[in-house]
């Protein structure tokens, strides 16, 4: 019924308002056709020429005005740089729709040549409720994916696990091209070819009519767009060179790819098109060490081995735009995909043996043949329904379905060394896991007035996820593999979500402000089924809370501003987080969730200053994040020689830290972008009945330097760096990523070509490697090493047909991706 609700009241949103007067057009370019942004266009009457409207045109180019009586006007258009134009002799009737079509503007040589002395594009631009980065000045990203770009952010750091985090927190929600999606970071912008974004905004205090899912808070990624009718298209390639380091890895890994962006525009259609291939591999080793201790026995067993990763990933996708008039606006998408991921962790466990009161009883050495295959196969629509009406007011309304097979078995075998025919143990666990997800929201916002823009909204997000767990271990009597029903299930995860938001915002000539509140009631019900026991258990969690959020802004100057914000948000749980059953993931490793797990809330206020002085900038921010329910992974000991991982709510966290950032051009050809994070993080709280108080600094680098050597030819070094952090009950050791790159442009930079060296080691930094050390006083230590491939070098290549013109837009994952 609701469903179908949405249907009707999407469908009745299509119906138009009455017209009253109004003055529309779009200015261009008039040597190159480009649209014009920020062009200011004034409405005067002829009588005494006063102003009677006035409106600054879009990134399209168009303007529109609204609200005028019937008589007699002139219309003053004017943008830096270009001659001004009047357009006189405007008589406008009731209910009038002129339609000015395209207005050229001629640029004003002088004017202009002034411009280009004096001026240059910040890779940092700052708005009140955000951060928004250039993604052209990162060249280490070049034929990369999203991944590339965003790591370079002052406040985003990566570690080994491939994991991205936003001032020391991994949750956070990706939009792209503002619609929210709620997907797995990683993976999801790992497919996101970077030479496709234009900017990436990062929202760390989002405002109430934002969903307000996400530790960390919001990255919204933009797409290269345009206005002029024509086709774009860019063609890009990528190949790896040979490794030039050997991890012992039983294959070489295999880096290529490509991908494609066609975007046609004529009249009131617009038509986009991609498709992408990538394969990237990535070798490495493993070398751990653990011991559990049980009375007066304890148990070591030292290891090392291959750790690497096969990832595979084909994508499609399309959008088609229908815009009949300057009122109403339809989409349609759908996008579509295969991916895979193979981890590889062939182990020897070289020194397996057991000591009490200073006895060795045994010592054994095996290898753990271990491969874990994780496979997702997605489809999902969304059809977009926007209404301008004559007094710029604006409703909208989304609608979009999404269907995901997620999946993949793990092997894990045990066998004798260096006599690999030898089996001690062969275990197998597979599942499938069919997710249905649907999002629809509708969104008002108010024409504006002198007392600001107010907004209103509504979403509705349903989750049906279920779960057919099966593990199997082989009788090594029979040869047969048999059913172990105590890790073995059946799971049914449905969440409802319903939400409504109201926020006022506005501007005066030095306040800049923003203040709202969201409403949401969430149901979920988890079912699970052990299939021994055909008893079903049921948890269920529920609550209705409200997401208050407030920004200002203030400028103190031409060239200085303090801003100030809060924002309340929610990290919600993970069908895998919750699921009880264990999942064999090494050979010492049992991983599990936990049913009653809660979702994390999480209150964050920041105050900021931004500085400008002449091409160069300064800002910086402090802020105080405070995370309840906290959500740790941790360790209990499962046997003498297997652990067992539990992702369980160990209490509250706080972060109390400042970000700086810069960007300087110390010479005309030379640039320099740093920022980095500082903050005070403190885990307070307990798990299995002993208390947690773990406290520590922790700090990140991001720095970018880029020189030009003519323009066309440029050289970028980037260095990131994270310092060791604080979990529950251990410690991430510091991770280190240099990279260069040189890039060169042929063609009026139609081609361009790109040499890229990742993760510069040559033996002498410790690149691209991180420990990970767990431990519980009196019960077990763990400390494993992850030393990944260093010194990859790869060629780019990206051509690119009409490079002004692209406008595509694509839709992504909203349930699926966050579950892979």
């Amino acid at each position: 019924m609701k469903i179908l609700l949405a249907f009707v009241v999407q469908l009745f949103l299509i119906f138009p308002a009455l017209s009253q007067i109004t003055v529309r057009g779009m200015l261009v370019d008039s040597t190159e056709g480009n649209p014009i942004e920020y062009g200011s266009v004034g409405l005067y009457t002829r009588t005494d020429s006063s102003l009677v409207s006035g409106t600054v045109s879009g990134p399209d180019g168009v303007f529109e005005l609204s609200g005028m009586k019937p008589g007699a006007y002139y219309l003053f258009v004017q943008f830096m740089g270009y001659e001004r134009i009047t357009i006189g002799n405007l008589l406008l009737e009731r209910g009038q729709a002129l339609d000015l079509e395209t207005i050229r503007l001629t640029p004003n040589e002088q004017l202009l040549e002034l411009v280009e002395v004096t001026g240059s594009q910040f890779t940092a631009m700052h708005r009140i409720d955000r951060q928004v980065f250039e993604a052209a000045e990162f060249l280490s990203a070049q034929g990369g994916t999203a991944v590339d770009l965003i790591r370079n952010l002052p406040s985003v750091s990566l570690n080994a696990e491939g994991d991205l985090s936003v001032r020391g927190a991994t949750g956070f929600v990706v939009m792209l091209n503002g619609k929210p999606i709620q997907s797995d970071p990683a993976i999801l912008l790992g497919q996101l070819p970077a030479n496709a974004i234009k900017n990436i905004e990062v929202v760390t205090a989002p405002s109430a009519r934002y969903d307000p899912e996400g530790k960390a808070g919001i990255i919204n990624i933009t797409t290269e767009k345009g206005a002029t009718d024509g086709t774009f298209i860019q063609f890009n390639t990528r190949i790896g060179a040979p490794s030039i380091q050997d991890y012992d890895n039983k294959k070489k890994p295999q880096r290529y790819g490509a991908d494609f962006t066609l975007n046609h525009r004529q009249g009131d259609w617009d038509f986009s098109l991609g498709a992408s291939y990538l394969r990237n591999d990535v070798n490495g080793r493993r070398i751990g060490d653990v011991y559990t201790m049980d009375g007066d026995t304890t148990t070591r067993f030292p290891s090392e081995g291959e750790r690497g990763f096969d990832e595979e990933a084909y994508s499609g996708r399309f959008t088609v735009a229908y815009t009949p008039d300057a009122n109403n606006e339809f989409s349609l998408g759908f996008y579509g995909g295969i991916r895979s991921k193979d981890r590889t962790a062939d182990i020897v466990y070289y020194d397996n043996h057991a000591i009490v009161k200073g006895q060795r009883l045994y010592t054994l050495q095996y290898y753990n043949e271990n491969l874990r295959i994780r496979k997702s196969d997605f489809a999902m629509g969304s059809i977009d329904y926007a209404h301008t009406f004559t007094n710029q007011g604006r409703l909208s309304s989304s609608f979009l379905y999404e269907y995901t097979m997620l999946g993949g078995p793990t092997t894990n075998r045990n066998l004798g060394f260096p006599n690999t025919s030898l089996i001690y143990q062969d275990e197998y666990n597979t599942n499938d896991n069919p997710l249905h997800g649907i999002r629809w929201q509708v969104d008002y916002q108010s024409n504006p007035r002198a007392w600001g823009i107010l907004e209103a909204g509504y979403q509705f997000r349903f989750l049906d996820h279920q779960g057919d767990f099966v593990y199997e271990r082989r009788n090594n009597e029979t040869g047969e593999f048999e059913l172990v029903p105590e890790f073995s299930s059946n799971v049914a995860l449905t969440r409802v979500i319903h939400s409504g938001y109201g926020q006022l915002s506005g501007q005066t000539k030095k306040w800049d402000y923003a203040i709202g509140v969201r409403m949401e009631s969430m149901d979920r019900e988890l079912v699970l089924q052990d299939k021994s026991n055909t008893v079903d258990s049921l948890y269920s969690y529920d609550f209705f809370i409200p997401y208050p959020t407030a920004s200002v802004q203030y400028k103190l100057g031409d060239n200085m501003r303090v801003k100030g914000a809060y924002s309340r948000r929610v990290e919600r749980t993970t069908t895998f987080k919750m699921n009880p059953f264990p999942e064999r993931e090494h050979s010492e490793t049992l991983e599990q969730g936990d049913p009653t797990l809660l979702p994390e809330f999480i209150d964050l206020v920041e105050t900021g200053l931004i500085k400008d002085f002449g091409e160069n900038s300064l800002f910086a921010t402090a802020y105080y994040r405070h995370v309840k329910n906290l959500v740790n992974r941790v360790n209990t000991v499962y046997n003498d020689t297997i652990l067992n991982r539990i992702y369980s709510n160990v209490g509250n966290a706080r972060s109390l830290g400042i970000e700086v950032g810069m960007e300087l051009n110390p010479a005309d050809k030379w640039s320099v972008f740093a920022g980095g994070n500082l903050y005070r993080y403190r885990i307070e709280g307990s798990f299995d009945d002993r208390p947690i108080d773990n406290a520590a600094w922790v700090y990140s680098i991001n720095a970018n330097t880029r020189y030009d050597f003519s323009p066309t030819f440029s050289a970028q070094w980037s260095f990131n760096y994270l310092s060791s952090r604080i979990t529950a009950q251990g410690e991430d050791s510091r991770f280190l990523s240099p990279n260069l790159v040189l890039n060169k442009t042929f063609m009026d930079e139609r081609l361009r070509v790109g040499l890229q060296w990742l993760n510069m080691d040559m033996g002498l930094l410790r690149t691209n490697e991180q420990r990970i050390s767990t431990w519980r006083e009196n019960e077990f230590y763990t400390s494993t090493n992850y030393v990944l491939e260093v010194d990859v070098v790869l060629l780019n290549l990206s051509y690119t047909l009409n490079p002004s013109r692209n406008k595509s837009r694509f839709i992504k994952s909203e349930f699926g991706e966050k579950e892979f």
